[in-house]
């Protein structure tokens, strides 16, 4: 097996801005722009389509306004949780896990805990369950997964672990 590179060494610097989860344009903290874009994204759609009652520049004015509604509904419904200490927790305790092996490091297993936080919060409030989204979780995996080189299946127990610890420790829909 070859020696882990320095990104996936559990020892590595953290960057401070993936620490804090920076927004990239503001600079605060705990940003979340796949709640936020996805919030937007719906929200234009509809928005677009009740405006198109009143014709074209009902339909301009509909997705505008959806689409900022959406992107503050949709940083609402993300901040369920805060993505910056769920990435804390999962660095401290990723080695207590069943499904972790000894030559497992965070940063193999990390697009998986933050598809499964990320999904939660995406998919919970419509009532699902982690089951329900598997399949389009699976889906995703292969987006994000980056340079991870854990197959589905060991990427899925990690998913579903963070899935379930959002489940039982916010406020957001079970």
């Amino acid at each position: 097996m070859s020696t882990p590179s320095s990104a996936q060494r559990p020892d590595r610097p953290v960057d401070p801005r993936e620490a804090r989860n920076e927004d990239p344009i503001t600079n605060e903290a705990g940003a979340h722009p796949v709640g936020t874009g996805i919030g937007a994204a719906a929200a234009g759609i509809a928005g677009g389509f009740v405006g198109s009652a009143v014709g074209p520049i009902g339909t301009v004015a509909g997705s505008a306004l959806g689409a900022v509604a959406g992107g503050y509904l949709g940083h609402a419904v993300a901040e369920v949780f805060d993505p910056t200490e769920e990435d804390a927790y999962w660095r401290r305790e990723y080695r207590t896990r069943s499904y972790v092996v000894a030559d497992d490091h965070y940063d193999d297993l990390r697009p998986a805990y933050k598809l499964g936080w990320e999904g939660y919060s995406t998919h919970a409030r419509a009532g699902k369950k982690f089951d329900d989204v598997e399949g389009d979780l699976r889906q995703q995996w292969e987006t994000v997964k980056g340079k991870s080189t854990c197959a589905w299946d060991r990427a899925k127990s990690a998913a579903k672990d963070a899935w379930d610890r959002i489940a039982t420790t916010s406020s957001a829909p079970r």
